[in-house]
């Protein structure tokens, strides 16, 4: 296993457990997030963002890591968003209650590395997938 990619498994393992600081410190000072399925952007200690937002909605949140590409500091990863929405789910339209609906919801993840730290995710999850699973389409 490459140096970067145990960066961005390690990223993943905090997400897991929920741990806001240890996600944060995955990555640069000015690292970046994007949620493309909404279209935000997070920078700095904010990258914990979606990581809150979804451990609130879905507790038992878990991310399936299908398959991981390196190319140079670039990772791309292949893997589904898995959890039961018991709680709030924030979006930038609103919130949306909990539903008690199971997800299973494809996703591609792209990482840039840069000196041992994630200088940019971008998310890219399979928002109306997400939305007709929870019975919101």
């Amino acid at each position: 296993m490459t140096e970067n990619e145990k960066i961005v498994r390690a990223a993943y393992a905090t997400a897991e457990r929920q741990d806001l600081e240890a996600y944060i410190d995955c990555f640069a000072p000015d690292g970046t997030l994007t949620d493309q399925s909404i279209a935000v952007t997070y920078q700095g200690r904010d990258v914990a963002k979606t990581v809150e937002i979804y451990a609130r909605a879905f507790p038992d949140m878990h991310r399936e890591l299908f398959r991981l590409f390196e190319a140079g500091d670039t990772i791309i990863v292949e893997l589904a968003l898995r959890g039961t929405h018991k709680g709030p789910l924030d979006l930038p339209s609103g919130t949306v209650q909990a539903t008690g609906k199971r997800i299973d919801a494809p996703c591609c993840d792209v990482f840039q590395i840069r000196n041992g730290k994630i200088q940019s995710f971008n998310c890219y999850p399979s928002g109306t997938v997400v939305m007709a699973q929870l019975g919101l389409r």
